[in-house]
C-alpha cells in the first residue's frame, strides 16, 4: 500500500507541476498573441473581401518547410497547404493552396473565400467522404522578426466537392499547439502531442484528444498505462484494422538552467490500442520493441502512410548542441515500418539494372518481398556508415559543406551495382542516380504507390536553404527517384544582417529581459501569497536623469540581474541587462 501510495502521489505531482507549467507559459505568452492576433485579423480581412473561388494554373510553390502535403482522397491529385520561409532577415507564413494534378505534372492555386490564416506545423487530414474533406488543426504563426508566436487550437474542413472551407467550432479541444500529429482511425481524428512556445517558456504535451466526425465533438483520451514523453514532431501511423496508432520518435528540450535549454531526439516506439465497441472505446498505452533496420536517431524526418500498414520515413537532421553552438547532420536516406511485423526496413535504392542482377543470381522466382526480408534476417554483421561530403559554392562565395551518411548495407549495394554496370556496359557511361539532397521538414506524402516529396530546408552553418524541389519515387519497383522540379539552392536570396541591426536587436532582448524579470517577480508574488514582500527598487530622486539613477543604483541592479541570470551569466551581459532594468524602472516611474 506504502509503495502504491507513493506512486500515485508521485503521478499526481507530475501532473500538477505540468498543469503549473502550462499555466504560467499561458500568462507568459498571452501579451505576444494578442500582438498577433491584431496581424491575423488583417490577414482574415483581407481573406474575408474574397467572394469567388479562383483556380490558376502557376509554376510550382514557392520555397517553403512545414506545410502540408496530402493526397486527395477521390482524384489523382495532391493538396499543399500553409508552411513558412525565412530569408535571414524576415519571416514569411503562408496558407496559400496548390493543387498537383499527378498525371498533367501541372499545379494550380484556389484561391477560396475565408480560408484559415497563415500558418505553419500544422497537421492535415483527408477523410474520403462527401466528395471529399480536408481537415487542418492548430499550427503557428511568427512575427516577421521571429521573436513572438501564436499557436492556434482552431479546426477547419475544406470540402472539396464545393471548394469551400468551414470553420468548426467544437468546445473541449487541445489547448493551442504545433508540432502535433494528428491522425483519422475509424471516424475519429486523432491527435497527440505538440508544444506551445513563447519569447521565454515552452511546454510540450503527451495528451491525446479525439474528434468525432459523427457527433462534431471534442474528447480528451486518459489512456492507461505507460505514455510517451512529451515531445512533437513525431511519426504517427494509424493501425491497417484501426484498432490503435503507432507513435515514433519526436523531439523535445527542458530547460536544464537559466538560459540553457538541451533537447532531446526520441527514438522510442509505442502502441494507443483501442478496445471495447465505439463510443464505449477504452485506451491504454504499450511500449514496442520493433525489429529489422531501425532509423539512427533524428528529428525533422518527413512522414508519409503507404498502403497495407506501411509508413516511410525520409531524411531529418541530427543535431550536435553544445554550450553555444547547434550543428546538425541532415539525411536523404529512406526507411519503412510495418505495423502488422513490427518491422523496420532500410529504403535501399534497387537502380535500373538490379532485375537483371537478380536473376543472374538464380533469384527469378523470389518475391521482392520475401527477398528483401530474406536478405534482412541474413546475420552478417552490418559495415558502419561512411560518411559523404560535398561542396557547393554559391555566388555570394558561400561554401556549403553537405554531409551524407550511407549505411553500410546501401554502400554495398551500390558498389555491386557499379560493378555490374562495369560488367554488363564496359565502354560506356552510366548516368548517376538523381536523389533529393538532404535535408528536414520537407512535406511527403503517398499516392498510386509513389513517394511524393516537396522541400524542406537544409543548413550551413548560420545560413538556412528552404527548397521547392519536387521528387517521386516508386515505392514498388525502389529504382529512382524522378525529378519533377529542380531547384538549385545555390540562387537563393539570403539577407545577412548588418552590424548595426544587431546591435538594435541585442539592445531589444537586454530590455525585454529586464521587462521579464520584473515580470517574473510580478508573476511569483501572485503565485505564492505566503511569501513575504519583495524588497522596493530604489526610489528616484527629484531631479535625478536616468544616467544618474543607473550609477546610484548600479550595485542593486546588477546583484538583481544576476540572480536572475543565474551565475554563469557573462559579467558584461549582466551589466547591460542590469542598465536596462534600471532604465525601465526610472521611464516607468
Amino acid at each position: 500500500m506504502g509503495k502504491k501510495g507513493k506512486k500515485e502521489k508521485k503521478v499526481k505531482g507530475a501532473e500538477k507541476t505540468a498543469a503549473k507549467m502550462e499555466k504560467k507559459v499561458s500568462k507568459r505568452s498571452k501579451r505576444e498573441e494578442e500582438d498577433l492576433e491584431a496581424l491575423i485579423a488583417e490577414f482574415q480581412s483581407l481573406d474575408a473581401k474574397k467572394t469567388q473561388v479562383v483556380e490558376t494554373t502557376c509554376p510550382p510553390p514557392s520555397p517553403r518547410l512545414s506545410a502540408s502535403l496530402s493526397a486527395h482522397p477521390e482524384k489523382d491529385e495532391l493538396i499543399l497547404f500553409g508552411g513558412e520561409f525565412f530569408n535571414g532577415k524576415k519571416t514569411f507564413l503562408y496558407n496559400d493552396l496548390f493543387f498537383y494534378n499527378i498525371k498533367k505534372n501541372s499545379w494550380v492555386k484556389s484561391d477560396i473565400p475565408n480560408p484559415p490564416p497563415p500558418r505553419c506545423s500544422h497537421q492535415a487530414v483527408v477523410v474520403p467522404q462527401g466528395g471529399g474533406q480536408l481537415w487542418v488543426f492548430g499550427g503557428e504563426f511568427g512575427s516577421p522578426n521571429g521573436e513572438q508566436f501564436y499557436h492556434y487550437k482552431d479546426l477547419w474542413v475544406l470540402h472539396l466537392a464545393t471548394s469551400t472551407w468551414e470553420n468548426i467550432k467544437a468546445p473541449g479541444g487541445p489547448p493551442g499547439r504545433s508540432g502535433h500529429r494528428m491522425v483519422l482511425s475509424k471516424r475519429q481524428l486523432l491527435v497527440f502531442g505538440g508544444f506551445h512556445e513563447s519569447t521565454r517558456d515552452f511546454i510540450y504535451y503527451n495528451d491525446v484528444y479525439s474528434f468525432s466526425l459523427d457527433t462534431f465533438s471534442w474528447s480528451r483520451l486518459a489512456p492507461s498505462g505507460s505514455a510517451p514523453s512529451p515531445r512533437s514532431a513525431c511519426q504517427m501511423t494509424s493501425t491497417p484494422d484501426g484498432s490503435g496508432v503507432v507513435i515514433y520518435g519526436g523531439y523535445s528540450k527542458v530547460r536544464v538552467k537559466k538560459d540553457v535549454e538541451k533537447g532531446t531526439i526520441h527514438s522510442d516506439m509505442f502502441l494507443l490500442k483501442r478496445d471495447g465497441k465505439d463510443g464505449q472505446e477504452k485506451w491504454s498505452w504499450s511500449r514496442l520493441s520493433p525489429s529489422g533496420n531501425k532509423p539512427p536517431p533524428r528529428s525533422g524526418f518527413s512522414l508519409a502512410v503507404c498502403p497495407a500498414g506501411r509508413a516511410v520515413l525520409f531524411g531529418g537532421v541530427c543535431d550536435e548542441e553544445e554550450e553555444e553552438t547547434l550543428e546538425g547532420d541532415f539525411y536523404n536516406d529512406i526507411y519503412l515500418y510495418d505495423t502488422v511485423k513490427k518491422r523496420w526496413y532500410p529504403g535501399l535504392l534497387r537502380g535500373n539494372k538490379s532485375e537483371k542482377k537478380k536473376r543472374r543470381r538464380g533469384k527469378k522466382g523470389v518475391a521482392e518481398g520475401e527477398e528483401a526480408e530474406k536478405e534482412e534476417n541474413e546475420e552478417e554483421e552490418p559495415q558502419g556508415p561512411t560518411e559523404v561530403i560535398k561542396e557547393i559554392v554559391t555566388e555570394d562565395g558561400t561554401v556549403m559543406t553537405i554531409k551524407e551518411v550511407i549505411s553500410g548495407a546501401q554502400e554495398e549495394e551500390e558498389d555491386e551495382e557499379e560493378e555490374e554496370e562495369e560488367e554488363e556496359n564496359e565502354g560506356s557511361a552510366s548516368a548517376p542516380l538523381v536523389e533529393p539532397c538532404p535535408r528536414s521538414s520537407a512535406m511527403a506524402t503517398v499516392r498510386q504507390g509513389k513517394l511524393f516529396l516537396f522541400g524542406g530546408m537544409f543548413e550551413v552553418g548560420d545560413r538556412q536553404f528552404t527548397l521547392n524541389d519536387f521528387y517521386c519515387l516508386d515505392l514498388h519497383r525502389m529504382d529512382k527517384w524522378e525529378v519533377l522540379v529542380e531547384m538549385d539552392p545555390k540562387t537563393q536570396e539570403w539577407l545577412e544582417e548588418s552590424e548595426s541591426e544587431e546591435e538594435e536587436e541585442e539592445e531589444e532582448e537586454e530590455e525585454e529581459e529586464a521587462k521579464g524579470a520584473e515580470g517574473e517577480e510580478d508573476e511569483s508574488e501572485e503565485e505564492s501569497d505566503d511569501e513575504e514582500d519583495e524588497e522596493e527598487h530604489p526610489a528616484v530622486q527629484d531631479g535625478e536623469t536616468v544616467t544618474d539613477y543607473q550609477l546610484r543604483t548600479e550595485q542593486y541592479w546588477t546583484g538583481l540581474a544576476r540572480s536572475n541570470m543565474g551565475p554563469d551569466a557573462k559579467d558584461k551581459k549582466v551589466a547591460k541587462v542590469a542598465q536596462a532594468m534600471a532604465k525601465v524602472f526610472y521611464e516607468d516611474q
